[in-house]
């Protein structure tokens, strides 16, 4: 397949469409993970379809100090990935393409929800971001738009903006591509040092102990829901060796504080390991939150969540997630 690279809106619309268009926005120094974007996307527009990959490097969204200057810019292997997982054309503008008039006055405000974890640590960064992916919906035009699970607060955010303004586009989510060893892939692994990947498997690794420690919750609490805490069955259970197991199972169902509590200690566990390393993670965030609005869950909350943490390890700022299903609803 022939890639097809543009540079500008005109020879975007030049294009003549037949059947769906589906896009993967990218800042480019493309891997694994967007190759699976890309692949998707293939699928979602079939045959007779086609996909377009953009890539831009989007000052609005970096802060001050963050790593605009250094983030990695590799056109020409990007175009060569894209058209391997089956890209039709990669949109690659410059900043005056996108923003003909300096820094836009008018922006996208991601509201509470964009204030929160990320945005948090990175004011602002989530404004710019909507801002760059409503212009680049415009400029695109696609049926669907993909984008990675491993950004979830964006997602979100991306997901509440076509919806509260009524973006005809579908949004398709993929899950996080993992290196073997579990470290999510992203564009930033590229700046660790042996030492710092080594650090850096910390935060998969709290994911995956809370992860399973939820896993386990969960399942004790079906043993006990079929282990109902009669005398008789007692008595019953006790004769076939079973006692023990269903105390254990209804001990582990009915105490407190919540399985939330647990999930989210199992996952500071090794978080803490990790700080004690050389080099150390230094822990920016670790939250259990509602994918909805990214609030903190309570005790009580039943359906989908997500487990997110964000660390720095060195210069190099990491984030991944994973989701995880309470309640009555697991």
């Amino acid at each position: 397949m022939t890639t097809a690279l543009l540079s500008t809106a005109e020879e975007l619309h030049a294009r003549v469409r037949r059947g769906r268009r589906a896009v993967v926005m990218t800042m480019g120094a493309l891997h694994e993970g967007h190759a699976t974007l890309i692949r998707a996307a293939r699928g979602i527009a079939g045959p007779d379809g086609e996909v377009v990959v953009t890539v831009f490097v989007n000052p609005l969204q970096f802060g001050a100090g963050e790593d605009l200057d250094r983030y990695p810019r590799t056109l020409d292997a990007d175009l060569e990935l894209a058209g391997r997982a089956g890209a039709d054309a990669v949109f690659a503008p410059s900043v005056d393409e996108v923003y003909p008039g300096g820094e836009p006055q008018v922006r996208v405000s991601a509201g509470p929800m964009g204030e929160r974890l990320e945005g948090a640590s990175r004011p602002g960064h989530f404004d710019g971001m909507l801002t760059v992916v409503a212009k680049l919906l415009h400029l695109t035009r696609p049926d669907a738009a993909l984008f990675g699970q491993k950004d979830a607060q964006q997602l979100a955010l991306i997901r509440r903006m076509v919806r509260d303004l009524n973006f005809g586009v579908e949004i398709v989510a993929v899950p996080t591509v993992r290196e073997e060893d579990g470290l999510a892939l992203s564009s930033r692994n590229r700046y660790l040092s042996p030492d710092e990947r080594r650090t850096a498997l910390a935060l998969s690794g709290a994911l995956f102990a809370g992860r399973d420690r939820h896993a386990a919750q969960e399942a004790l609490r079906a043993r006990a829901r079929e282990v109902p805490s009669t005398h008789a069955r007692a008595e019953a259970l006790s004769a076939i060796g079973e006692s023990r197991a269903a105390a254990d199972a209804h001990a582990v169902a009915t105490a407190a504080p919540g399985g939330l509590a647990a999930v989210r200690a199992a996952a500071r566990q090794v978080l803490d390991e990790a700080a004690r390393l050389d080099p150390p993670l230094r822990l920016d965030y670790l939250a259990l939150v509602d994918p909805a609005d990214f609030t903190e869950i309570g005790d009580d909350f039943t359906g989908e969540a997500v487990l997110a943490v964000a660390a720095r390890v060195g210069s190099t700022r990491l984030i991944d997630n994973i989701p995880l299903t309470f309640g009555a609803a697991s």
